[in-house]
């Protein structure tokens, strides 16, 4: 017997070299696309309950009628108004504490605030969501994608107190996070596992430097990051490298020789983030809802929060230095102010 056929007959009588793992299961991607469509169904509407023509003469593109855009000065990325933002459901701290309006911490997610955020945003969610929605299936992805923006919306309020927040971002941002953590703890089937790391993170800083940008709601980019990044341990993990089920184990293999399904430190990971997710979304809603800390300050150099970082040293002094503080800071802010955009009541974007 010469020496192929001598190794076509030990690979014949030795069926550990015929084991390998089944293909992985590519899922259609349908709920990705459905969400964009909702989103952008969700502007439409919102345009459409404006009306800019029935309050203003200045109104962007009028030959759209009831369609067409805020004044240029009230709102620069062609959308509608702050008003009928906040009449759809922007997430407004006052609205969510004082009034019971928790869901607005969910339909904020679903609105955008021009034509210029909406098309920023949607290609964001085509290009990462589609990926991950054939990759694991809708409702890992759509659990995801809710979640994370809930956990930004979260950040966002605690806050942010003078303004409305409207954006996807913050669910895009979790889908980011996510990608970064299944990386980590899917760590053994990657090839190119660093260069993979670095792309990802250079990618992840871009996107995190767009929330230095004025007008920019910086706290959901870092809350749905930080809840897509502990998620993507949760909802993402992978068998290990050579795990083989064993539905799919040939008669005679030696059993002995199977890889367990997940690593320990894959367990180990996911109890934690699951512990500290939990942990970080009762902690952010009690203090939300009972005011056990009114303000919560997050060191983001943007212009209007400078000089909240001022406030709250100030407010410890005594009452009378309170109120002289508060003088000082609304004289300082209404100054820094007048070089934004002159509606100074736009909402603050999650770009």
């Amino acid at each position: 017997m010469n020496s192929h056929h001598q190794h076509a007959h030990q690979h014949h009588n030795n069926p550990q070299l015929h084991l390998c793992p089944p293909s992985q299961k590519s899922w259609f991607p349908w709920l990705v696309p459905l969400i964009f469509m909702v989103d952008v169904a969700a502007f439409v509407y919102s345009l459409y309950v404006n009306d800019c023509p029935s309050s203003s003469n200045d109104c962007i593109l009028p030959e759209l009628g009831r369609f067409a855009f805020q004044p240029f000065s009230q709102n620069p990325l062609f959308g509608p108004s702050t008003a009928t933002l906040e009449k759809l459901g922007a997430l407004e701290w006052k609205l969510v504490v004082n009034e019971g309006q928790s869901w607005r911490l969910i339909s904020c997610i679903w609105l955008h605030a021009g034509v210029v955020h909406l098309v920023a945003n949607m290609m964001s969610l085509l290009f990462v969501g589609v990926r991950l929605e054939q990759e694991f299936g809708f409702l890992k992805i759509g659990l995801l994608f809710v979640l994370s923006g809930f956990g930004g919306s979260l950040l966002s309020s605690l806050n942010l107190r003078s303004t409305i927040s409207v954006g996807a971002s913050g669910a895009l941002f979790g889908l980011l996070g996510a990608m970064l953590s299944e990386l980590i703890t899917n760590w053994t089937i990657y090839a190119n596992k660093c260069a993979a790391l670095f792309t990802l993170i250079f990618v992840i800083a871009i996107n995190l430097a767009v929330s230095l940008l004025p007008h920019v709601d910086a706290c959901a980019h870092i809350g749905g990051f930080v809840s897509g990044f502990l998620l993507g341990f949760v909802l993402l993990i992978r068998p290990q490298f050579g795990y083989v089920n064993r539905k799919y184990v040939p008669a005679g293999y030696d059993k002995n020789l199977l890889k367990p399904r997940h690593k320990c430190y894959q367990y180990v990971l996911c109890v934690i983030a699951f512990v500290l997710l939990i942990a970080g979304y009762v902690t952010g809603l009690v203090i939300l809802f009972t005011g056990k800390v009114t303000h919560i300050y997050l060191p983001i150099p943007s212009i209007d929060q400078k000089y909240h970082s001022i406030w709250v040293l100030l407010r410890q002094g005594t009452k009378t230095k309170y109120l002289e503080a508060y003088r000082f800071i609304s004289m300082i802010r209404n100054t820094v102010l007048t070089f934004n955009f002159k509606d100074q009541n736009l909402s603050r974007l999650r770009k």
